[in-house]
Formats: C-alpha cells, sequence, structure tokens
C-alpha cells in the first residue's frame, strides 16, 4: 500500500473516534438529568403610556408674505440692481425697463400742461379785468360773462392735463420695479435687454418668516378635522423637529386632489425650512394608553414580529417567544396593538441567544 494513503485513512479513524466519544459524554449527560445553565437577562415590565393616534402628510411650507415681480408695463429690461440671494429692504430698487418712450410722454405732457396753465392765469386776470369794467360801468355783462366762461373752460382744461401728467408719471414709475417688503430674492430667469411684458416673471422675493405648514386631509376624515388638533413636523426618519397646531381650516374642497387644506404655523429657527419646502407632517387625532414595547425587545421572523416574555413554571424561569402586532414608533418604544398586557414581562437583553422555552435568570 502506499504510505501517502495510509495518512488518511489514520485521520478518518481518529475522526470517528473522536465523535463517537463525544456523543457518548452528550448521552451520558442527558441521563443524567443535566441542563443548560440560566441566561441571565434583563427584563421590563409591560405598562400602559399615552400613545398618540397619528396620520402622517406630506405638507408645504409656505410665507405668509411672498412676492412675484412682473412688471405693469412692455419694455426692454436695461438694469438689474440684485441677485439671487439677496436681502433687500422694502422700496429697494431691483430692476429697470427701458422708461425712454415714457419719459417723452411725460415730457411732452408736462409742457401740454404748462401751455394751459398760462392760458388758465391769463383768463383769470382777464376776469378781473372784466369785472372792475363791467362794475364801473365801462364793459357790458356779456363781455365779463364771456371773460367768466373763457376762464371756467381754461381752468377745467389746465386741471384736465395735470391729471393726465400725473397718471402719466405715475405709470413712468412702473419701469422701476422695487420690493414690496424686506426680504431675499429668489431666481432671476431674466438678463439685460429681454424684453418683458406683464406676463413675465423677473424674480421673486419672499420673507422667511410668519411661515406656515398646508397640508391636505383626505375628505373622508373631515368629520375630525377641527382646529387645534396637534400636529408634529418631523424629519424624513420620522425625528420630530416642531410641535405646533391647526389655525386653519378651509371650507372648501380641493376637487382636484379630494382634499381639504388646514395650515399650522411655524415658529423654528429661520434656517429650518424654507418657502415651498415639502416636509412631513403627523397630526394627532387622538391619544389613548396602550402597552409599549422597547425596540431592542422585538425580533423578526418571516416579517413577524415577536417578543420573548419571562415565565415562571414548574422548573423555573424561561423564555417563551410570542407574536405582536406592532403600532407606529415613539420615541426608543414600539405601540404594541395585540399580543402583550400589561404586567408581563418582556426580556430587553440578550434576545439573540434565547429560544423558546429556554432558561433565564432576570437581573
Amino acid at each position: 500500500m502506499n504510505r501517502l494513503a495510509v495518512v488518511p485513512l489514520v485521520t478518518l479513524v481518529m475522526s470517528l473516534a473522536l465523535v463517537s466519544t463525544g456523543c457518548g459524554n452528550t448521552e451520558a449527560k442527558q441521563a443524567q438529568g443535566g441542563a443548560p445553565p440560566a441566561l441571565p437577562v434583563k427584563t421590563q415590565t409591560v405598562s400602559l403610556s399615552p400613545l398618540p393616534k397619528t396620520d402622517e402628510y406630506v405638507a408645504t411650507v409656505k410665507s405668509r408674505r411672498s412676492a412675484s415681480i412682473q412688471p405693469q408695463v412692455d419694455g426692454s429690461l436695461t438694469k438689474i440692481l440684485v441677485r439671487s440671494g439677496d436681502h433687500v429692504r422694502v422700496g429697494q430698487l431691483l430692476m429697470t425697463i427701458d422708461p425712454l418712450k415714457q419719459q417723452a410722454t411725460v415730457d411732452q405732457q408736462r409742457s401740454t400742461e404748462a401751455q394751459k396753465k398760462a392760458l388758465y392765469e391769463y383768463n383769470q386776470t382777464e376776469l378781473e379785468r372784466q369785472k372792475k369794467l363791467y362794475e364801473a360801468g365801462v364793459a357790458s355783462k356779456q363781455a365779463y360773462e364771456l371773460a367768466d366762461q373763457a376762464f371756467k373752460n381754461s381752468k377745467a382744461d389746465w386741471e384736465s392735463s395735470t391729471a393726465a401728467r400725473n397718471t402719466q408719471q405715475r405709470e413712468l414709475d412702473y419701469y422701476h420695479l422695487t420690493a414690496p417688503f424686506a426680504g431675499v430674492v429668489g431666481d432671476i430667469p431674466v438678463h439685460i435687454g429681454d424684453h418683458v411684458s406683464p406676463t413675465t416673471l423677473l424674480t421673486t422675493v419672499d420673507e422667511n418668516k410668519e411661515l406656515e405648514a398646508y397640508i391636505y386631509i383626505p375628505t373622508d376624515l373631515a368629520a375630525n378635522v377641527k382646529q387645534g388638533l396637534p400636529v408634529q413636523i418631523v424629519t424624513s426618519s420620522g425625528q420630530p423637529i416642531e410641535s405646533t397646531r391647526i389655525n386653519f381650516v378651509s371650507q372648501q374642497v380641493d376637487t382636484a386632489i379630494q382634499g381639504i387644506l388646514v395650515k399650522a404655523p411655524l415658529h423654528s429657527p429661520l434656517d429650518r425650512f424654507r418657502n415651498e419646502q415639502l416636509v412631513k407632517a403627523r397630526v394627532v387625532w387622538s391619544t389613548a394608553p396602550a402597552p409599549t414595547v422597547p425596540v431592542l425587545a422585538v425580533a423578526r421572523i418571516g416579517g413577524q414580529a415577536f417578543v420573548y416574555i419571562a415565565t415562571q413554571t414548574d422548573k423555573g424561569m424561561v423564555a417563551k417567544q410570542r407574536a405582536v402586532t406592532l403600532g407606529d414608533t415613539t420615541g426608543n418604544d414600539y405601540a404594541v396593538l395585540g399580543g402583550l398586557q400589561p404586567g408581563e414581562k418582556v426580556i430587553i437583553s440578550g434576545t439573540q441567544f434565547l429560544n423558546d422555552g429556554a432558561p433565564v435568570q432576570p437581573l
């Protein structure tokens, strides 16, 4: 026989001998009634905690003061005096539309006004002169009345010209676009030289305070919606940002989405929210006591959640596996909708080493 083939054969015989010896020891221990030692574990008594009944919706943050800057006249854009993101004060000049044509109209109207004012002042002097002549018996009454009529006509004509000049002057102001209030300049999609009209969006000015969350509630929950309902603004992972309350409920249904608009004021620091930002809003419908269990105590098998209950038996304390139905998380706890009763002791440590019926020693 080849000497190299003898070595694997000897190794195989030794392995079989060791396995046989181990099995014999295990069978001996079981015959003697031995049991695995109890695993030290921490437990927590199930108690009732006030838990909210909530629904989450996507809400839009909106500023109560947000303006779209659009011109009221046609023309070419000649100046852009701000940049996106600039903080502006109320009345600050933002952009200028070429005013030359309108300025020429104002100048022409001003000249016409001056001409008619001169005629009015002449007729006023002439009326005074004719009045004196008429009172002295030198001029006829007809001449006096004609002078009075000419004076009244020229006065009305001058006043009409003044009003027209004021109108044209006010229209000239439309060529200079200013900030309606203090705020932050938004995107500026136009450029110098662009022809703009009243339908052109030049930019926006947003005041990033006095913010509100716009939430649309499905119409089938309309009976539950009311002012004062608590609202929690949360992050995408469910961490709370701010707690507020509904202060407005619309009396109309948005037919496009079959929802009812409600609003809730936001008071967090301004760096937390921006105008038109989408956030999660958790509406709290009611609060009622319910059992809770720590998140660390829950395990899952095939999608089914379960916990281990420390149960007293004739042979001592053992871990019993219990299927549970879970609700939302509140802090570090799950709300338990079914499967647990107050007073039961849930094992919260060492669960990865347990199986159903394993002996445990609560610490």
